[in-house]
């Protein structure tokens, strides 16, 4: 359980499109109390309907996005660590979002991972190096991500990583 901090501007626009920029734009245009929740309740919605487009998402798994602090609250039960770690990491790489709190308890626990924040340069080979001594060990961070990584080139700067434990 914790606080992670994300770069806000960086990751998935879940907010710019659909019913989460209606309630958004409303919230802004006039607000209120019943504005703000209605945005927060949309903004919730879009990040889990997002996770659960990853193959993320379980019924035990609760979401709720707090726009005044943009954080997300992520409260639940994960069948691992490394589940938890990728619904955390998916709720996080949202634009919009600066932090997540972890409120998830793992039935079986295992090793927690680290997290590395992608800067402008980094290489997925390069990130390996600099975790595991071996750039060919590439594909291991890369499986660990799937499926919020589509392709092992394809990562950004602000992006968060999970670096699974040492095998």
């Amino acid at each position: 359980m914790g606080l992670f901090s994300f770069i806000k501007d960086a990751g998935e626009k879940l907010f710019g499109t659909g019913e989460a920029k209606a309630a958004q734009d409303a919230a802004t245009a006039a607000p209120s109390p019943e504005a703000n929740a209605l945005a927060n309740a949309k903004a919730a919605e879009a990040i889990s309907h997002y996770i659960d487009t990853l193959k993320l998402l379980t019924p035990e798994i609760t979401i709720s996005f707090d726009g005044a602090t943009a954080t997300v609250t992520v409260s639940g039960t994960t069948p691992d660590q490394a589940s938890k770690e990728r619904i955390l990491l998916a709720a996080g790489n949202v634009s919009g979002v600066a932090e997540v709190e972890d409120k998830l308890t793992v039935l079986n626990p295992e090793p927690e991972g680290r997290f590395h924040t992608v800067v402008r340069g980094d290489t997925l080979s390069g990130i390996a190096k600099t975790y595991y001594g071996n750039a060919n060990k590439y594909m291991v961070i890369f499986e660990a991500n799937k499926p919020m990584l589509g392709h092992p080139d394809k990562i950004y700067p602000g992006q968060m990583l999970r670096i699974p434990p040492q095998a």
